[in-house]
């Protein structure tokens, strides 16, 4: 959302300024201004041929009641008004305990709080994917992904600590487990699984499932491996393995493009084995033209609800045991009492288990 003397604009309307600067397949420069306030969230934009930040938004620091029916009720009404031309600024408040960090300025989680931000009971009727229209997942380029993604992209996507840190998740027994089988969805020249972790664990397979194969080719620890599939084709597209084939899916920094999530994760579920692991990893930086408008309008703790959901309501029963971790590097800073915050690019994981049969 785009704060515009005490008004919140919605995504039809930074669209269109998008639209207007003739800048669908780039973030233009010209219109950053702009774009800096689309959202309380403080994602970092990442332009297509240079990953360096270009504005963080900064929104200043304020705290509210986060119940488990207000953040529902909140992904509802985005979810319902991601179309719409004015959201009211009540409704678009930080979560509990979140603070600005005073030199980037972008709203981050408090510690504790991602692990905290899931309810631990789901209602069915709390569903707040039904009904929703086609808007909610849609994107300021819509062009087809191929081209987005047909030239290869070299580089990490989040700061080398975040990097480090999602390699040692993916390498914990939280994560891997003995003759582990494993697909690596979006992936791309890396899947930050060391040759080392792969011998540890004795991994019987890491499959790869991405967009460019000139990137899944580099990635060694496939072996060639791998399969080029866009998911944001159509609604019903079909991952290319059999049913249970995988104890471990791993979705990294990616989530927050898929157009059909909820279909895509009911097919993760197939293809996993019962018992076995769904892992989706995510930060704040983002290519903002491929972000889905559901995800743009949220701060880190709803992104985390948000994913939880995909995982929840994708299929009555298909996942289980739903939490999240903040993987985030941090470090005690002056004039916060002793709280460890946030150092560099914050990182989450959501996890399910698929449901025994």
């Amino acid at each position: 959302m785009m704060k515009v003397d005490g008004i919140v604009l919605g995504y039809a309307f930074v669209s269109s300024l998008v639209s207007a600067a003739g800048a669908f397949t780039t973030v233009n420069l010209q219109i950053r201004n702009n774009l800096q306030h689309l959202s309380r969230t403080a994602c970092t934009v990442l332009p297509t041929g240079d990953d360096h930040i270009i504005e963080p938004s900064d929104f200043q620091d304020q705290h509210r009641e986060h119940q488990d029916n207000s953040k529902r009720n909140l992904l509802k009404f985005l979810a319902n008004g991601v179309g719409a031309s004015v959201v009211l600024p009540s409704f678009v408040s930080p979560a509990l305990a979140m603070y600005t960090d005073p030199n980037s300025k972008i709203l981050l989680p408090s510690e504790g709080e991602i692990q905290s931000s899931l309810p631990t009971t789901w209602d069915k009727d709390d569903n707040p994917f039904v009904d929703l229209d086609k808007s909610s997942f849609s994107r300021l380029d819509e062009t087809p992904d191929t081209k987005f993604y047909q030239d290869p992209r070299f580089t990490e996507h989040v700061d080398e600590q975040a990097v480090q840190s999602m390699t040692n998740f993916i390498a914990s027994n939280d994560v891997l487990k003995e003759n582990d089988s494993v697909l690596d969805m979006c992936s791309s020249w890396t899947s930050h699984i060391s040759p080392s972790t792969k011998a540890k664990y004795n991994l019987e397979r890491v499959a790869g499932l991405g967009m460019n194969e000139e990137e899944l080719k580099s990635n060694s620890i496939l072996n060639n491996d791998y399969t080029t599939v866009d998911l944001n084709t159509k609604p019903d597209v079909k991952l290319p393995y059999d049913d249970e084939s995988f104890n471990v899916v791993l979705c990294q920094l990616s989530i927050d493009y898929l157009i059909h999530p909820l279909n895509i994760m009911r097919e993760v579920g197939r293809i996993l084995k019962p018992g076995g692991k769904v892992i989706i990893i995510f930060s704040n930086r983002l290519f903002l033209q491929k972000a889905v408008g559901l995800w743009t309008g949220k701060d880190d703790v709803d992104h985390v609800y948000t994913v939880a959901s995909y995982l929840n309501y994708c299929q009555d029963g298909l996942f289980t045991k739903i939490m999240a971790r903040d993987l985030s590097v941090r470090e005690k800073k002056k004039g916060r009492g002793g709280e460890r915050m946030v150092v560099g690019d914050p990182l989450y994981a959501v996890i399910g288990e698929k449901a025994s049969s």
